[in-house]
Parts: C-alpha cells; sequence; structure tokens
C-alpha cells in the first residue's frame, strides 16, 4: 500500500530535506503541501509557480483532504500554526506526524484525548533523530543514580522557540526517575536574570542560539567526584529523516497519539 503524505511546512529546510526523502521512500507519496500562501499553485523542489506537473499547494486542509485523500499530516511549520493544523487532521481523520517543537503540554493532552476520541494514530516527536533519542533514554537512565542535572541546548539562531522541544522532553523523562530538589548552593543569587538558566522541576536548562549551529544537546550529571555528560549532534538535517520515515509508518497502524519518537523505538 502506498502512504499518501501531505507537508505543511515543505518550504521551510527541514520540510524540503522531508520532501525530498519521502518523495524517494519506497511506498510513500506526497499528494500536496498545505502552506499559508500561494492557493491553487505547484511546488516544483522549491520553487512555486502555476505551471501543472509539481505538488499542488492548498491554504484549506479541508479543500485538502477533499481533493487528495491523504492518510498522513507531516507537520514541520512553527508554534503558532501546528495545534489548529493537527487539531484539523484529526477531526477530519488524517494521521498527524509533527516536528514542530513548542506546544504546551495542555495542547498536547488536548490532541492526545481528541486522537483517542477519533481512534486516530499520531507522533508528536520533538526531535527525529534517532541518535537525540537514545541520548534522552540514556539521560534518563543516567539520572536514577545522578541526580543533578543541568541541560545544555544548543541551536542556530533562526529557531524561534526556547528551550527547545527536545530539552524540555528529556527534562521531562528525567522527572520521572528523580526526586525534584533545587540544585546547586541553597543561597544562590543571579546578578544577572537568567544566568542560571530555566529551572524545569529543580533542574536548569540553559539555550544557545548562534549562527553555525544545527541541532546539539548536551546533558550533564554531577555526582560527588564525578561530572557523566551525555552529548548528540545533527550536523545536517538528513540525521531527521530515518526518523520521519519511522513515524509515517508507524502512525500507519496506531489508534493513539504519543509524545516522543522514543514511544516507538525498542
Amino acid at each position: 500500500m502506498t502512504i499518501k503524505v501531505v507537508i505543511a511546512g515543505a518550504r521551510g529546510r527541514l520540510g524540503s530535506a522531508a520532501l525530498r526523502s519521502i518523495l524517494n521512500a519506497p511506498n510513500m507519496e506526497v499528494v500536496a503541501v498545505l502552506d499559508y500562501k500561494y492557493e491553487g499553485q505547484y511546488l516544483h523542489g522549491t520553487v512555486v509557480n502555476d505551471e501543472a506537473g509539481g505538488i499542488p499547494i492548498y491554504t484549506s486542509l479541508e479543500n485538502l483532504v477533499a481533493a487528495t485523500r491523504p492518510d498522513v499530516l507531516l507537520d514541520l511549520t512553527d508554534p503558532d500554526a501546528v495545534f489548529k493544523n493537527v487539531h484539523d487532521a484529526i477531526t477530519l481523520g488524517i494521521r498527524p506526524v509533527v516536528g514542530t517543537s513548542g506546544l504546551s503540554i495542555e495542547n498536547i493532552s488536548l490532541l492526545t484525548e481528541l486522537a483517542a476520541k477519533n481512534r486516530i494514530g499520531g507522533i508528536i516527536a520533538p526531535n527525529f533523530s534517532i541518535g537525540a533519542v537514545l541520548m534522552m533514554k540514556f539521560s534518563a537512565i543516567a539520572a536514577r543514580y545522578l541526580g543533578d542535572v543541568e541541560i545544555l541546548e544548543m541551536h542556530h539562531d533562526k529557531k524561534v522557540d526556547a528551550p527547545s522541544g527536545t530539552a524540555v522532553k528529556t527534562a521531562e523523562m528525567i522527572k520521572e526517575v528523580r526526586e525534584a530538589h533545587k540544585q546547586g548552593h541553597p543561597e544562590e543569587k543571579e546578578h544577572q536574570a537568567g544566568a542560571r538558566g530555566a529551572d524545569f522541576d529543580g533542574m536548569k536548562i540553559h539555550s544557545i542560539r548562534l549562527p553555525g549551529l544545527l541541532a546539539h544537546q548536551e546533558v550533564m550529571l554531577g555526582g560527588e567526584g564525578e561530572l557523566l555528560s551525555i552529548r548528540h549532534d545533527s550536523f545536517d538535517r538528513s540525521s531527521f529523516m530515518p526518523g520521519i520515515l519511522m513515524a509515517i509508518h508507524n502512525v500507519m497502524e496506531r489508534k493513539d497519539l504519543v509524545y516522543g519518537l522514543e514511544n516507538i523505538i525498542d
């Protein structure tokens, strides 16, 4: 069976890479693009024009679904658009695969309930890199024994949300196995606001944004007389493609929505 995929955010850097990957994947077909403009035009690689033969562009998901009947929505847009896109997709019977970070826990909970009600499979993945997911898993294992944790996440300077979805997901996984406590000196004072980073259940998360970076994270776990560092680096967006393809296949078999690629990795 050929899986019919629609991509939201196909003109972005990650979306363009995903488009190429899906077009080259066996048993997958990109049937349309969801965009906020260019209704009625066609996407030819990275070029948009009115020449037929490319991938049709729609600004309405409802109209797109009526015309192309897709199986999966791959959403690689931005935090402002993703909730509505995914909500509408589930309502229309389309399985969402989401690589956009910035969804709140409340939004994820609402979408999870909606997917369960409609018996629609879906995946929200803060990071599609297999290596990054393993880094999160290893960090959660280590935090059972080394409970003082700081997370340093580093991304390109075009990323709009901080901390990253990967950092938040890592902290959530660690929270499940670590007793909450305040780290550092009990009388610690910040002479510059934010110097100690964001606080998550007593852990600290630090966000760096610089040109030249793509997606990098280091989890530092301190113990008496020792330090364990677990680091992952994505140097190219191709690192996300195996996870995206895995998620698209997986949602075809699901009847629920899961948060995190670790839920489909043994």
